[in-house]
């Protein structure tokens, strides 16, 4: 069993920035790729990124790209997804999931997944 926790939500005018945190806890040794994901009012969940536990590769979104990064810290089993030159597109609950596959961007390779933190971006 996996729990993660998603934190650093909040709301922010466009162009700004914020961090989000995802602090994993329980059988994180099971755990390969740790991903971001979105799901907007009305829309589908939709994969942000990704990164591997231990070889910190990373995959991103198109939309993203450039802007987004993440990044981990093995020591406090927390993943992190900063959020530069936010747009108001990007208005969405963020969740964090973690899969045994690696780098995969497809949801339902992902079984554990946080409650989710909510992100407003604000024209």
């Amino acid at each position: 069993q996996v729990q993660l926790e998603e934190s650093g939500g909040g709301l922010v005018q466009a162009g700004g920035s914020l961090r989000l945190s995802c602090a994993a806890s329980g059988r994180t040794f099971s755990s390969y790729t740790m991903g971001w994901f979105r799901q907007a009012p009305g829309k589908e969940r939709e994969f942000v990124a990704a990164i591997t536990w231990r070889g910190g590769s990373t995959s991103y979104a198109d939309s993203v790209k450039g802007r987004f990064t993440i990044s981990r810290d093995n020591a406090k089993n927390t993943v992190y997804l900063q959020m530069n030159n936010l747009k108001p597109e990007d208005t969405a609950v963020y969740y964090c999931a973690t899969s045994i596959m690696i780098l995969t961007e497809r949801l339902h390779e992902y079984g554990y997944w946080g409650q989710g933190t909510q992100v407003t971006v604000s024209s």
